[in-house]
């Protein structure tokens, strides 16, 4: 027997329309409220027909995913974060890269997929700004300056930045140097202000700093040109990954003559040598909040922005053993 709304209104105790409104994803419904009905769909094995919502609220209950690239492990695990927070609210994604065509060819293979907003990421972000999407789908950013356009929801970049070269300084280091991420990515630049804003505050001129792509390579060869620092931000793990072996080839040890300070947290940052002191950036948290945001927008919502801190975690490249 197919399971129907009303099956679950009466196993849930509601009625059908607040079973609709779940179903539906709707805000307007009491937590406990919400959280009764989905045990009772999931006790009855009940799944919402996807063309029939669509018939029905002129939604398909499909958003998409617009990114630069997926070879970036910022991306990818963004990508994993989005996919499982609009699983769990019913949602399909689908995924479009920026190519040759820009973003706008982006949107516009999106709208032919019919869906109902869409979810921008990091570098694709700067790309959107320099456009008005269509108007009928929703946009949340990932990372972006101001923009009224769009709700936002980015990590505390420059936050950790600042929290990385204040604990190098703590260590007594007489400045940090830093290996920055490409120019016209938001995240590089928040990262490089908010190292600036420590050596600022601390009274200490800020050293050139050298500047790699995200990739492990460009982090090996950019550190050669930090042959005197002793204590190095890195702007995110992948390019300390690089910095770690290109110090070791020099046989300079870490933390004794130089300690590294990454960013992201990736899942093998604690099993680099010596294991990386990082800051830790919560893809699960941003990606949840992105599609929050998104449905929140799509039902009418007003935009906001949102801010994700970036804690410490310490490790031994940076503390003596």
């Amino acid at each position: 027997m197919r399971v129907s709304m009303a099956h679950v209104a009466e196993r849930a105790g509601v009625s059908a329309q607040t079973v609709s409104r779940v179903a539906n994803g709707s805000p307007r419904v009491d937590p406990a409220t919400r959280a009764r009905v989905e045990k009772a769909m999931a006790d009855l094995g009940y799944r919402m027909h996807r063309a029939a919502r669509a018939l029905r609220t002129g939604q398909t209950s499909t958003i998409g995913l617009v990114v630069s690239t997926l070879a970036s492990v910022g991306n990818s695990r963004m990508l994993q974060a989005v996919s499982e927070a609009a699983a769990a609210r019913d949602y399909a994604l689908a995924v479009v890269t920026v190519g040759e065509r820009g973003i706008r060819e982006a949107f516009a293979r999106l709208r032919s997929q019919g869906v109902d907003g869409a979810v921008v990421l990091n570098e694709a972000t700067e790309l959107a700004r320099d456009v008005e999407p269509p108007a009928d789908l929703h946009v949340v950013v990932v990372d972006s300056p101001p923009d009224q356009r769009f709700s936002i929801v980015q990590t505390d970049h420059a936050g950790g930045a600042r929290a990385a070269t204040e604990h190098l300084l703590a260590l007594g280091h007489a400045t940090v140097h830093h290996l920055a991420g490409p120019a016209g990515s938001f995240a590089a630049a928040e990262r490089e202000r908010g190292w600036r804003e420590a050596l600022a505050d601390a009274g200490v001129s800020a050293p050139e700093p050298v500047r790699g792509d995200w990739t492990s390579a460009s982090g090996h060869a950019t550190a050669v040109h930090l042959s005197e620092a002793t204590a190095v931000f890195v702007a995110n793990d992948q390019m300390a990954l690089g910095a770690l072996r290109a110090f070791a080839d020099a046989g300079r040890r870490i933390p004794d003559d130089v300690a590294v300070v990454g960013f992201d947290d990736i899942v093998d940052a604690a099993e680099f040598r010596p294991p990386l002191t990082t800051m830790r950036q919560d893809f699960d948290v941003l990606g949840a909040r992105a599609v929050e945001l998104l449905i929140a927008a799509i039902e009418g919502g007003a935009a906001v922005v949102e801010t994700v801190p970036a804690p410490l975690i310490l490790r031994a490249s940076s503390v003596p053993r």
